[in-house]
């Protein structure tokens, strides 16, 4: 056990669901850009083999996003009516922030297996269930779509339910891979990384900065437009700017419109999925996502504007929060939010051992 998991398991915390009150998942519409994604391409693809697994143990199925909303699900007899009323159902959402404690919420905060047993979930109308889930994560850019969960009754509970759940985890993960053409990965929280028909690309900071603001523009942005957007007032040529553009359509071929300049091949960006989370309020999906502050080095006006704006909302969201575990978790790995410490600092009792300590990093 680390320092920062003996401050951890010391301290009281506090909870965000109240396990009495929650009877069912709260449903959410999906996004329009979740239908025809590389993943909904693959959930379609293997259904039917999903499907059957679930039919053959006789239980329930399901994938969700990233945040933890349900995509699809299939249950069989035997769990179709306790499924239906706990919606378990296409749009549920299954976050740890929702509904407590669950296999799927586990899976989603930790990107790991998980397991929880009938007494383990947090809400009641679930406590004859046991639950297994595994992420999915994308086999070429190591980015999460999302998790898949098996359920059933805890008197049908197997040891093997894991291993199970993991088998079809690999099934939706080798969907993927067949279905890596001409898809754009971005990452751009933390180290940038740019990842293009499976291949990662070697790119300078400025054309990863272009590539950043046409995700940002999907409508197009004329020439004038897009120099600005980099350079600002800066004393830049638009010679400089297409001699970038003219690369960038070199490594991605025909990727970029030049009409006016935006992107046709189909995009997976890091930040654009973070700032979904966080405009929906999905604190374990955006702190997931958020591995370091957005293109820190860029000098481009309109990616800074992007990026103070995204901040000033995380460390909004930041000093709401209640619980100290989550806070730890975010300066686990976060050590640099200056407002997650101060956060921390106004939950822990100030004559606390722990008070002390966490006031240094301020």
């Amino acid at each position: 056990m680390n320092h920062l998991e003996k401050i951890n398991s010391a301290l009281q915390t506090t909870h965000l669901v109240n396990q009495i009150d929650v009877k069912a998942a709260p449903i959410l519409l999906l996004r329009d850009e979740e239908h025809n994604s590389i993943f909904d391409r693959s959930i379609h693809q293997t259904c039917d083999e999903l499907s059957k697994i679930a039919y053959d143990s006789e239980m329930a199925i399901g994938l969700t996003d990233h945040q933890g909303t349900l995509l699809w699900t299939w249950s069989s007899r035997t769990m179709l009516s306790s499924a239906e009323q706990v919606n378990f159902i296409e749009g549920g959402h299954w976050s740890t922030q929702a509904v407590g404690k669950n296999a799927i919420g586990m899976a989603l905060n930790s990107h790991r297996s998980s397991c929880v047993h009938s007494h383990e979930n947090q809400m009641n109308s679930v406590r004859d269930w046991v639950c297994y889930a595994a992420p999915i994560i994308d086999p070429v850019s190591n980015h999460f779509h999302g998790v898949i969960n098996l359920s059933t009754k805890y008197k049908k509970h197997t040891p093997l339910g894991v291993l199970a759940v993991e088998r079809c985890a690999d099934l939706v993960r080798q969907s993927l891979l067949t279905q890596q053409k001409n898809i754009l990965y971005i990452h751009a929280l933390g180290t940038p990384r740019i990842v293009f028909n499976q291949t990662p690309l070697v790119l300078t900071h400025r054309q990863i900065e272009i590539l950043c603001i046409l995700v940002l523009r999907p409508k197009g942005i004329s020439l004038d437009e897009l120099h600005y957007a980099l350079y600002g007032d800066r004393d830049v040529s638009v010679k400089t700017l297409k001699s970038e553009l003219s690369q960038l359509r070199n490594l991605l071929p025909n990727c970029i419109d030049s009409r006016v300049y935006k992107l046709t091949c189909e995009v997976e960006c890091d930040f654009l999925k973070a700032e979904h989370s966080l405009s929906a309020g999905f604190l374990a999906s955006t702190f997931s996502l958020y591995k370091g502050s957005f293109l820190s080095k860029t000098e481009s006006p309109y990616l800074c504007a992007w990026r103070e704006s995204f901040d000033a909302r995380l460390s909004y969201l930041i000093y709401q929060l209640q619980d100290v575990d989550q806070l730890l978790k975010i300066i686990g790995y976060l050590p640099e939010r200056v407002d997650a410490v101060q956060r921390l600092l106004e939950l822990i009792p100030k004559d606390s051992i722990y008070h002390d300590r966490f006031s240094k990093f301020v």
